[in-house]
């Protein structure tokens, strides 16, 4: 398989991934014989698909992908794991429990700010079960999908399932994409150059150019941003399905932390187990989300690539096996999660060796690395691009499948 390629804007650290899937014979691995696109053989989940290839010598990759999803489903890939998830749910459940009996019975005492940070990390391990719940890995029925998610995400985490769902629909169907990914929109961060020159004064110039490495501190502020950015959805004008249900829902969870912690604490002590619970939570979200695409590829809004290519092109593996996994609740896979949205979470682990030798096959680049080195990418890139130094389109990789 080739390298990542390492390129103006791409450089990167990658690792080839040449072993055999668990649990799936040799023989499917070497199956690439095309067939006719079938929409049913797509990606199920909340991600727009298409077939269409660029001009060019090259393979079918719309049709070897359709190939690609036959054998997944061939080998139960896609089956849904009810007592993995329902195991999960009622964890979090009597987690958060244990965690509130825990708080009362510390009572006053600083140490209630260690708590606090073992509460933002209880909450980010069910936010990443809201997610799971909202790309309908756990059961077959949409119904209980967007159910359980909005329990998980508005009632237990706090964070506006409908404003997440529409957020992050938009990301999967176009990664990276300049103008069309919100992720890549941030008034915070510059991902582009045009982004980074709209800035006049010095002192922003300055904290443009070395915007990677204030990166971290922003993302103490991520966990207020995610409640806010959630009640003012809810709270808009906007058209927003089950108004109310969100409403009563972030308000009984917000409400209920803030009214805990005054009625255990005095003022002072409240006001910092809030903010501490808030920071950690802000931080580990963060964390476990940016390394995915930051300093991968962005692509210009004239640029039409097919889908296997518009997902892996811009996606990153983190290495670290089933303990990254845990950390980064299966963020850690995620080309795998791009290209299978509604796979159950074990299974992405399973799919990895498949999918990057399906990607060999076609010679679509398959970046895979540890989580240091891609935070380097992540703050050499932030950084490149607040100086102005760098086109984050000049990726050879894309660049050569630029619409003329």
């Amino acid at each position: 398989m080739p390298p990542p390629h390492r390129g103006a804007s791409c450089s990167r650290p990658g690792i080839s991934v040449n072993v055999r899937p668990i649990g799936i014979p040799l023989s499917v691995l070497t199956h690439t014989s095309p067939v006719t696109a079938d929409p049913a053989d797509q990606p199920t989940g909340n991600v727009p698909t298409t077939s269409s290839t660029l001009g060019g010598p090259g393979p079918r990759t719309g049709s070897s992908f359709t190939a690609l999803t036959r054998q997944v489903h061939e080998l139960g890939l896609m089956r849904r794991r009810y007592g993995y998830y329902w195991a999960k749910l009622i964890g979090a459940v009597m987690v958060l429990a244990a965690w509130v009996a825990g708080f009362v019975w510390i009572g006053d005492s600083w140490w209630q700010l260690a708590s606090a940070g073992l509460l933002a990390v209880i909450m980010t391990q069910t936010a990443f079960l809201g997610h799971d719940a909202a790309h309908r890995q756990m059961f077959k029925s949409g119904l209980w999908n967007d159910w359980i998610s909005l329990i998980v995400a508005n009632l237990l985490v706090g964070i506006s399932y409908g404003w997440w769902q529409s957020k992050h629909t938009r990301h999967h169907a176009n990664p990276n994409k300049d103008g069309a990914d919100p992720d890549i929109a941030l008034n915070a961060i510059a991902f582009t150059p045009e982004r980074a020159t709209r800035h006049r004064s010095p002192l922003m110039r300055w904290l443009v150019a070395h915007q990677g490495w204030y990166f971290f501190p922003l993302l103490l502020l991520e966990g207020l941003s995610l409640h806010t950015d959630g009640i003012r959805r809810v709270a808009s004008r906007q058209k927003v399905e089950r108004r109310w249900v969100e409403l009563t829902c972030l308000t009984v969870r917000l409400g209920g932390l803030a009214a805990l912690v005054f009625w255990v604490l005095p003022p002072e002590k409240a006001i910092a187990v809030l903010a501490v619970q808030l920071a950690v939570f802000g931080f580990y979200m963060g964390f476990s989300f940016a390394p995915n695409h930051i300093g991968m590829p962005l692509v210009s809004p004239k640029l039409k690539l097919d889908f296997l290519r518009r997902q892996v092109l811009m996606s990153r593996n983190i290495a670290g096996g089933p303990l990254m996994s845990i950390f980064m609740g299966g963020l850690n896979y995620q080309i795998e999660h791009h290209l299978f949205p509604s796979m159950a979470r074990p299974h992405l682990r399973k799919i990895q060796p498949l999918v990057a030798a399906h990607c060999a096959a076609q010679g679509v680049p398959y970046t895979q690395t540890s989580l240091w080195a891609a935070y380097r990418s992540v703050i050499g890139y932030l950084n490149t691009v607040g100086l102005k130094g760098k086109d984050p389109f000049l990726c050879p990789l894309v660049a050569q499948r630029r619409a003329i």
